[in-house]
């Protein structure tokens, strides 16, 4: 059971604790784990930084698919 909801969460959330973890050589569960500690801590302020980077993550695929598809021109 808590198998299935790590992997929906991993499947259907934006994947910037895996980018980041992927960049830096860290797991991922620990990124994650820290991020929910500091969104504690911090009452939920890196929840903003993670939209961003979310938004950011999301724009650059956008941005580098429209300039790898010949069809587009």
């Amino acid at each position: 059971m808590i198998s299935k909801i790590r992997e929906f969460l991993e499947l259907h959330a934006f994947g910037v604790c895996s980018a980041i973890g992927d960049k830096l050589g860290i797991a991922s569960s620990r990124i994650r784990m820290w991020f929910i500690y500091i969104s504690f801590l911090t009452l939920g302020s890196p929840v903003v930084v993670y939209m961003v980077l979310a938004f950011w993550m999301n724009i650059k695929n956008y941005i580098l698919n429209a300039k790898r598809n010949p069809l587009r021109y």
